[in-house]
């Protein structure tokens, strides 16, 4: 892992050295350490993998679902066996411990497993005699070509919310990697080589702006997946629709949780924190504002600022660590830069993780878990994605004006609720407007039989990843009306 190389795309069943003029790159951000180099690969190299991808559609779609499906049972299997070294990678490239890493490969396991189930999933109806002797039928047919540009902070879960669904269902696909953590997909690809997919059929290219926006503006790329920041989200979905292709765009996040004088303060506790302080909080279901109800205030307060200090921070492979670095130096600076802001805005710092220095690991990009108190709902802050490990505290009266402060927020992502209080619970996942509820749950991540839901700023689409909704969204409906002439008896 420690020697530099230049990573090369996949296109066609072939691997392919880029001629990128550029490249960037692949740093370890527990120590900072150089892991590769990826090529900011040119609109010349998207156009290959999507002419390729297109010409391998026509024969895939042709192949009955319950042997593509075959497919995805060989890498489920090969997934299962490379489990531990693609987890020890996700660590090394991302950042995040292993114990978080195995449960993201998990997660993309699952997915394989749900689209295992296509033949069904993919079912059309039909209606006899919608009038007399007439007979409608409604089938599901692939889309075409379709692609996905991924983010860092989970490089193996999130291409596989949407990958296994559109080969399952007759697509062909690309995958762009995020440039800061290509080395999983690329390592995943050499397992989807080994399943003996046609050529064509999987392809992946690396890059970067220059890069997606090849994808977006191609013509034969008709579906794109996007999960990332909301202004990219806009951006993605925006040009994407501007050249016709449909469109799914996950985006950011401030998600909130309640925490009510009922409930059980030690479960609460030790599940906001490790919403709040896992994946060094970046992730987009990141507890980042925890509202206290009435006299829980207090003692909420003391008890998560007790957690935060004793968190273990260091390098994801060590033993006994429970959250590793921020993804660049860059994330490093912002994340500190916004908890100063939180400061001249009013909040109190309960727990500072800023210059964090951890022994053995200096030149690694760690915030420790921070904890900011008071922080004002009509601040900058408040509204802000950190995307690192700083929870902010509110505090109100009741459940009314937390649930009213929530939906006055343009993000829709996640909010969680903790309480014992069954008409309470009811009422918060009735009125709140967020696309993923949790209740005693501190990160509500849907199973992969769900889709992934999000409202507002935090999701531009209609049709979410994962499960049923990715089984339309990567299938056009096709309504064939029909009548057969009475006399049809007459030719034999």
């Amino acid at each position: 892992m420690t020697e530099t190389r230049s990573l090369q795309n996949y296109i066609n069943g072939q691997w392919c050295v880029s001629r990128a003029t550029e490249s960037i790159s692949v740093t370890n951000p527990a120590t900072s350490e150089q892991l590769g180099k990826v090529p900011v690969s040119p609109a010349t190299e998207v156009d290959r993998a999507a002419t390729a991808a297109s010409i391998a559609q026509q024969d895939w779609r042709r192949v009955p679902p319950q042997e593509r499906i075959q497919y995805l049972f060989k890498l489920k299997g090969l997934l299962e066996r490379d489990f531990e070294s693609l987890a020890q990678t996700i660590t090394i490239e991302c950042g995040k411990t292993l114990k978080e890493s195995q449960g993201e490969l998990r997660r993309a396991i699952e997915n394989v497993e749900v689209a295992c189930g296509i033949p069904t999933l993919m079912q059309g109806v039909n209606l006899e005699d919608i009038a007399q002797g007439i007979d409608e039928i409604m089938i599901r047919q692939p889309v075409g070509v379709a692609a996905v540009i991924a983010p860092f902070n989970f490089p193996a879960m999130i291409p596989f919310w949407f990958m296994p669904y559109a080969l399952a269902c007759g697509n062909t696909y690309i995958v762009k990697p995020s440039e800061k953590v290509p080395l999983t997909m690329e390592k995943v690809f050499h397992l989807l080589e080994e399943t003996g997919l046609p050529n064509g059929v999987v392809n992946l290219v690396h890059g970067a702006k220059e890069t997606v926006d090849a994808i977006l503006e191609h013509p034969l790329i008709r579906a794109i997946s996007f999960v990332g920041s909301s202004p990219v989200a806009r951006y993605i979905y925006s040009q994407a629709a501007a050249h016709g292709k449909r469109v799914q765009c996950q985006g950011g996040a401030k998600n909130p949780i309640i925490v009510l004088p009922d409930a059980d303060l030690e479960m609460t506790t030790r599940i906001v924190a490790d919403s709040a302080f896992g994946c060094a909080g970046q992730r987009c279901l990141a507890a980042s504002i925890a509202l206290t109800v009435g006299s829980v205030r207090d003692s909420f307060r003391e008890a998560i600022s007790t957690t935060a200090t004793e968190c273990k921070v260091g390098f994801g492979l060590d033993e006994g660590i429970q959250m590793g670095p921020v993804i660049t130096e860059g994330s490093q600076q912002r994340i500190e830069g916004l908890i100063d802001r939180g400061t001249q805005e009013g909040a109190q710092i309960l727990v500072d993780g800023r210059k964090a220095n951890i022994p053995g690991y200096e030149n690694g990009y760690f915030v420790r878990p921070t904890i900011l108190d008071g922080v004002e709902p009509e601040s900058a802050i408040a509204g802000t994605e950190i995307f690192g490990p700083v929870l902010g505290l509110m505090h109100v009266n009741d459940l009314e004006e937390a649930i009213a402060l929530i939906n006055q927020s343009p993000w829709g992502n996640m909010a969680c609720l903790f309480t014992s209080n069954g008409a309470a619970a009811r009422k918060f996942r009735y009125e709140v407007e967020a696309g993923n509820i949790g209740i005693n749950i501190g990160v509500a991540a849907p199973m992969a039989f769900f889709p992934f839901s999000g409202w507002k700023e935090s999701f531009f689409g209609d049709l979410h990843g994962q499960g049923h909704h990715a089984v339309e969204f990567f299938t056009q409906t096709k309504v064939v009306i029909e009548r057969w002439p009475k006399n049809w008896s007459r030719q034999f």
